[in-house]
């Protein structure tokens, strides 16, 4: 199966590819330089340093100032967030 490659250097991954990697817009993907010089595509990761970011903000997102989340929704519409 081959495919053009543009001025910008990129090429479409298929979709049986993109399938079987569970890729999908957004998704990283890794290229690997074998050492027979084949170069491998496999979905990336993400790393543990990204998972502790994402995981701090999840934790300051549950404790904004004890509120619930449909009282910071009211907040952010400019309702009056102080009712229930």
């Amino acid at each position: 199966m081959a495919h053009t490659l543009t001025v910008k250097g990129q090429v479409t991954i298929p979709k049986a590819v993109r399938e079987h990697l569970g890729l999908r817009p957004g998704s990283r993907v890794e290229f690997t330089r074998e050492a027979d010089g084949r170069v491998t595509l496999r979905r990336a990761e993400p790393s543990a340093d990204f998972a502790a970011r994402l995981e701090a903000l999840r934790s300051i997102a549950r404790s904004y100032n004890g509120m619930s989340t449909e009282e910071v929704m009211r907040m952010t519409r400019g309702e009056d967030w102080g009712r229930k």
